[in-house]
């Protein structure tokens, strides 16, 4: 079962358990995916596009919980974490700072850059690596800079 079937299983699932966070949140989901559906002219998407939406809907969410924390507004922060929640059940496990620093020194070394101005092939060779998978990229461009900068 595809991504895609799974949140619509799921969807069926909270309807029938009237969880309003849950099924408010994959309904949103679902109306994402048909418009890219929609956009593109496929009958299905794949699990990296789907992937895509909801890394973009869960990264919204935590952006938006946090807004609402500094405009003092728990409620509606707490609304979004919870419907951050149901978001990540979705996602992989993200990919961790260890991971991505020992990725990170031996794409320098089997790259031989020596400075900043090389960045962009590190991190292109670091992405490359961890493709599909719940990675970070400003996380992967700090400790690029990190790396770089101590050479």
């Amino acid at each position: 079962m595809n991504l895609q079937e799974t949140i619509n299983t799921d969807l069926k699932t909270a309807l029938k358990a009237k969880d309003e966070t849950v099924l408010g949140t994959l309904r949103l989901l679902k109306a994402e995916i048909q418009y890219e559906l929609t956009k593109t002219g496929a009958s299905e998407l794949t699990d990296t596009a789907v992937m895509q939406i909801l890394k973009s809907n869960f990264k919204r969410r935590k952006d938006t919980a946090v807004e609402y924390d500094k405009a003092n507004r728990p409620d509606l922060s707490s609304k979004e974490i919870q419907e951050a929640e149901v978001i990540s059940r979705y996602i992989p496990k993200e990919v961790s700072e260890e991971e991505i620093s020992i990725a990170v020194n031996e794409a320098i070394v089997e790259l031989n850059v020596s400075g900043a101005q090389d960045m962009g092939k590190v991190m292109g060779k670091v992405m490359a690596k961890f493709k599909g998978q719940n990675i970070d990229g400003s996380k992967v461009s700090s400790l690029v800079k990190q790396a770089l900068s101590a050479r």
